[in-house]
């Protein structure tokens, strides 16, 4: 995924070019989430994978909470990018009951959804990883260790993945041509990922303390 900040493209903020400049201009972001977690590693054992998903579960939480105010001042926006029908918290906490493992103790502290330029930015973080998801869940279904369990919360629509991801680029674009802000668009997509980075660092050092 090539990196940018989204500057090269001008005044370029063109409803039709918000997703194009979303995925350029979170790339270094992204990178360090995938980065950070690894879960492709072929080495990925039960007890990391757990603490994974603790980490995740802990931060989908906090960011589902932003998320329902928002949808609670601004229903009809809500709506339209069918956020109701794109909460994933309660699939983590049942791969972590699957697991064996305890609910997260605590959640990040996130910055509040004010409106729906910052939802659409901490969407984009969060719908995204269904598309990867997909892959992290056939890595998951390969491992020994691990043939025993179903993890749901990586790839949560199954076959309807596509579709789901095709709504919200629809929805998104739709928002910026009735007048969003890509830039705060932007800019809440690149603080969900580096929220998300700092959050899951744990994984990470156990990673490395495991290796």
């Amino acid at each position: 995924m090539p990196a940018g900040d989204g500057s090269a493209h001008g005044d370029d903020r063109s409803a039709d070019d918000v997703m194009r400049l979303l995925r350029t201009g979170t790339a270094p972001e992204h990178q360090a989430v995938e980065d950070t977690l690894d879960l492709l590693d072929p080495r990925l054992d039960r007890e990391r994978l757990a603490s994974v998903l603790t980490l995740m579960h802990g931060f989908w939480t906090a960011a589902e909470d932003g998320l329902d105010e928002w949808a609670a001042r601004l229903p009809a926006d809500a709506a339209a990018l069918d956020w109701a029908g794109r909460r994933r918290s309660g699939l983590f906490a049942g791969d972590l009951a699957a697991l064996g493992a305890a609910p997260p103790s605590s959640t990040p502290r996130l910055p509040p959804v004010p409106g729906t330029d910052e939802a659409v930015g901490r969407l984009y973080v969060l719908e995204g990883s269904t598309l990867g998801g997909t892959f992290i869940d056939r890595h998951l279904a390969e491992l020994p260790g691990l043939a025993d369990v179903r993890i749901r919360a990586f790839s949560p629509y199954g076959e309807r993945t596509g579709s789901m991801w095709a709504a919200f680029r629809r929805g998104a674009r739709a928002h910026v041509a009735a007048g969003g802000d890509v830039d705060r668009v932007l800019g809440s997509a690149r603080d969900t990922f580096r929220a998300l980075a700092e959050w899951c660092r744990p994984a990470a050092q156990h990673r490395e303390v495991s290796a």
